[in-house]
């Protein structure tokens, strides 16, 4: 990929899906299982090991999701046709980007040149098989492997469950978000029109989670949801903020620290090479979430203060000048080119962006550091 007398040397990329439908005790949506019918082109058979390579890990959000069945007869936390297509879409994009326009990935998959995680949840396994189907035409020289995690020690979402600051610090700001003017004035409000109790435990995240889920799959909503969806989008962006930097640095860096870290050593590897395996990938692909991505965003200084959308990325890509051997990193997100904070433009000296990234990345004795604080 020619820029400028630049060539790429690797990309990572990041997204999110979440079509998960939490829902409040309301007349529900009927969602049937022919919701989740896969698309044939979307097919691409591929293998989930744990870190190591061994066997998958267990998947304690799959295993909850299974509890819940909703009107209609699917389960909770599912990837839906329409998530299908969209990664599959994304996948596409990418397709366009890095192999038919500067002729960078190979037009197949070979497993060589590319290193795959996801989190260990079903809907995020199965949008990345979207997303390579879509990439790579449903082409491959080779096995489709996807890393996971055990959920325990999972840095690919903000994780509860092995840092116990973050967990209390965000279920009490959680509650204050919900007492700050404006948020709790319109959360009541909308609360009484809908008809929802008082007490019950129902918040921004989970009206636009609905408000998303269905009007993405054309499903009747809520005329109320309808109505203020431009308020319940806002005051869902306001209340992430209050969570994420009303309390200095620390919840980012529990957030997202540990995968900013990971981004730096990917970069190391890619700049100085030590194995052969190194020198032959060209694309890491991480497969996040939405409470990734909002963190990361606000750590790059790119956050739009717009939820991001099912199916939205981040790329990354790190290029060297051809005569100069000088390091760049560019970023987009939704495809188009972010200035990163710190940087002087959207090709961004390698100095510089590593910079950006010390300030939130932590190591994991730094990070255990953290959590354990009291």
């Amino acid at each position: 990929m020619e820029r400028t007398g630049k060539r790429m040397k690797l990309s990572w990329g990041r997204f999110r899906v979440d079509i998960k439908n939490k829902f409040f005790k309301q007349k529900q949506v009927e969602w049937h299982p022919t919701l989740l019918d896969v698309p044939a082109k979307t097919k691409f058979d591929y293998k989930v090991t744990n870190l190591n390579g061994g066997p998958q890990p267990p998947s304690p959000y799959d295993k909850q999701y299974k509890k819940t069945t909703f009107k209609g007869g699917a389960t909770a936390g599912q990837l839906t046709t329409v998530g299908m297509q969209q990664t599959f879409a994304l996948g596409e994009r990418l397709r366009r980007s890095y192999v038919e326009e500067a002729n960078f990935l190979s037009p197949t998959f070979k497993p060589a040149e590319v290193f795959i995680r996801s989190s260990n949840i079903f809907r995020n396994l199965e949008s990345t098989r979207c997303v390579l189907a879509g990439l790579y035409q449903q082409q491959k020289e080779g096995p489709v492997v996807i890393v996971t995690d055990e959920a325990s020690s999972e840095i690919l979402y903000p994780n509860m469950r092995n840092c116990q600051r973050l967990k209390c610090l965000t279920r009490q700001k959680s509650k204050d978000a919900q007492q700050q003017p404006g948020i709790s004035d319109d959360l009541k409000k909308i609360k009484k029109k809908m008809g929802i109790d008082g007490d019950e435990s129902v918040d921004f995240f989970v009206l636009l989670d609905n408000i998303f889920a269905e009007q993405v799959h054309n499903l009747p909503s809520c005329p109320v949801l309808k109505k203020f969806q431009g308020t319940v989008e806002r005051r869902s962006v306001d209340s992430m903020l209050f969570l994420l930097e009303e309390s200095s640095r620390e919840v980012l860096k529990m957030s997202v620290g540990l995968l900013l870290s990971a981004l730096q050593k990917n970069i190391k590897a890619a700049i100085n090479p030590s194995t052969p395996s190194e020198k032959a990938r060209k694309l890491i692909l991480y497969a996040s979430h939405d409470s990734t991505l909002i963190p990361l965003l606000l750590a790059l200084g790119t956050f739009d203060h717009k939820w991001p959308p099912y199916a939205a990325d981040v790329t990354l890509e790190l290029y060297q000048h051809r005569q100069s051997k000088e390091w760049f990193v560019r970023m987009s997100y939704r495809g188009e080119e972010k200035v990163v904070k710190g940087c002087r433009a959207g090709l961004c000296p390698l100095e510089e962006f590593l910079k950006v990234l010390s300030q939130y990345s932590v190591s994991p004795e730094e990070y255990n550091n953290l959590c354990s604080k009291t």
